[in-house]
């Protein structure tokens, strides 16, 4: 259970210098105290750089290219800008104004060494904004500049419409340095060392979020939506109209017929249907299921004595739980602690500062695959059918098969992408889908199979659209493309201390690709209790899918967490196949083996 280093803000492609290969930047929010200095507050402004007329020729002209291609984007301001203030823009995740904290000045010297040793170079980077910002970098060739213009492009296009960006702030730039300004007037009122050990405590927790949140409406919301819908008809808080007090009370229109039993002894029925909790007499809670209205000879058929009892124990277990606190578990623990944790309003504010900057980067480390694979697809087919120049097409490729180039080590995002999304493409022009393709077992018929139905580019942008990586890869990565790819699931021998590989199998690839992307790879943790054995302590429980804790970062989990509620913190998971709680009290920490 760790908090996350942090996010990629702003999409940025890095190449391993002579390798080729690309790899993410290092991810995480903090603001950076300049280049190796710890007390500056802000990145001092790049100089404004006239954007030069040939790019700017290029640019209209990919933008058009784009366009009638169907790619759909915000507009786009490129900036050009020489690799020290690239480096520093880099540092700030793209963003010209965060808030001041030592982390962005550690991965400023860590960019800066990068480029300066020649073992990466930040070619382009893009922020989901309206207008979208993208910055390039001054030295590079106008080869390289047109691919990543195009590569701009099918970033921005991809912002705007897949359905995981749909939540995100599209004035994050402004909100950035609206964030940036609260933090240094707390700076100034409570002092900077105690803002910024406040902050290193939250970025410890920023992964402490839902990441199906932003499309989860909340029971609260639901009621409330549901108060204000009956209100619209001219209904009471509570009641149906004729069954509440503002109504008709009349239960029926038979003549002086009634609901039957309406006393103090069955309050279920009569010419008033009760909320399902009230206080009787003594002022002491009951549930009672609400009755539907009816005849007293049609009352045992239209409220059945079962149905009765089973929506009694229904409300009693519902009533129960709202007892517990919360009454659910929680997996945006962040808010769970925004809302109920003992804070100093300004520490509240930079914890929900933080909040809200996690869920904005969350669908970038959602989508790398696509988003990459989607980038990668369009500057491909611009640059070869539209703007490459016969002298260019040398560097172009070299360039290209670079970005593209394997690692030894690690799974190419680019790639991955590329090829699922020209496996899609391909699979739908031919037909290769559906249930006659898939019943077919002859391997000579399925590799000559095509229908000619010419479905694969619609296809794109309906997957654009709808998926992020988790879904990406579940849904399209088949058997065949895994032979294809030569996708294998690789280990370390300890007994021999090599690494080897442990199986080709289609399934175990699959699995294993889903694991690492099923909640970005980090501990699934919920807020269970609040008020853990009656003495205001935190229980949180760890949803155990196969993958221990890693202890030492529990532990300084723990202890940040120890600071922000101000009482024992405790963690249920799995060690080695047994239940165990950990334990952080603020003086030691504990394990204890449950039963």
């Amino acid at each position: 259970m760790s908090g996350k280093e942090g996010r990629g803000a702003g999409q940025h492609e890095r190449r391993a210098a002579g390798k080729g290969n690309p790899e993410d930047p290092a991810l995480a929010p903090g603001p950076f105290g300049g280049p190796g200095k710890k007390g500056s507050r802000l990145l001092k402004q790049s100089p404004a750089n006239k954007f030069p007329t040939e790019l700017k020729r290029f640019k209209y002209e990919i933008e058009d290219h784009a366009r009638s291609c169907g790619l759909d984007f915000f507009p786009v301001i490129f900036e050009v800008l020489d690799y020290q203030e690239i480096n520093e823009v880099a540092a700030y995740q793209g963003f010209p104004l965060r808030y001041p904290h030592w982390y962005f000045g550690m991965h400023f010297e860590e960019v800066s060494k990068s480029y300066a040793y020649g073992l990466s170079r930040i070619y382009e980077m893009v922020i989901n904004n309206n207008p979208c910002y993208a910055y390039l970098l001054k030295c590079n060739h106008l080869t390289d500049q047109k691919l990543v213009m195009a590569h701009v492009y099918a970033h921005c296009d991809f912002f705007k419409n897949n359905l995981y960006f749909a939540h995100t702030n599209r004035k994050m730039i402004d909100e950035m340095a609206n964030h940036a300004t609260r933090v240094q007037r707390y700076e100034d009122r409570y002092g900077a060392q105690a803002v910024e050990a406040f902050i290193d405590c939250c970025l410890s927790l920023e992964n402490l979020v839902d990441p199906h949140g932003p499309f989860i409406k909340r029971r609260e919301q639901e009621g409330r939506a549901e108060r204000a819908f009956h209100q619209s008809l001219g209904w009471g808080h509570d009641h149906p109209p004729g069954c509440g007090p503002e109504g008709d009370k009349a239960c029926s229109s038979g003549a002086g017929t009634a609901c039957p039993g309406n006393s103090p002894g069955n309050p279920g029925a009569g010419d008033e249907t009760p909320p399902d909790l009230f206080a009787d007499e003594e002022g002491e809670e009951r549930v009672v299921p609400r009755r539907l209205r009816s005849k007293g000879y049609m009352d045992r058929y239209v409220n059945p004595p079962d149905f009765l009892r089973a929506r009694t124990e229904e409300l009693k277990a519902r009533q129960k739980g709202k007892k517990r606190f919360p009454e659910s578990p929680q997996p945006d623990v962040l808010l769970f602690l925004i809302e109920n944790a003992p804070l100093k309003n300004w520490q509240r504010d930079l914890l929900s500062i933080i909040r809200e900057e996690a869920y904005y980067f969350l669908p970038q480390a959602q989508t790398k695959i696509m988003n990459e694979g989607w980038a990668t697809y369009w500057h491909s087919r611009l640059m070869t059918e539209k703007v490459l120049t016969d002298p260019e097409v040398i560097d172009y490729a070299d360039h290209h098969s670079g970005t593209l180039g394997g690692s030894r080590m690690s799974l190419n995002p680019y790639k991955l992408g590329l090829e699922l999304y020209r496996d899609i493409e391909d699979r739908w022009n031919k037909g290769r889908f559906g249930k006659e393709y898939e019943a077919c077992e002859d391997l000579r018929a399925r590799e000559t199979w095509d229908r000619n139905l010419g479905l694969g580019r619609g296809k794109l942008f309906e997957v654009r659209r709808l998926h992020n990586d988790l879904t990406f890869i579940d849904t399209f990565l088949t058997e065949d493309f895994c032979r294809r790819q030569k996708l294998f699931v690789y280990g370390r021998e300890e007994s021999q201390k090599t690494w080897t590989i442990r199986t080709r199998e289609f399934p175990q690839i699959k699995r294993t690709l889903l694991d690492s992307l099923t909640n970005l790879g980090h501990p699934l943790i919920r807020a269970v209790d609040g008020n853990f054995e009656n003495r205001g302590e935190l229980l949180l429980l760890h949803q155990h899918e196969g993958r221990d804790l890693r202890w030492d970062f529990s532990r300084d989990t723990l202890a940040n967490l120890h600071r922000i509620w101000k009482r024992p913190v405790h963690v249920e998971t799995l060690k080695e196949g047994k239940r165990v709680r950990l334990t952080y009290d603020g003086k030691e920490h504990r394990e204890r083996l449950l039963q």
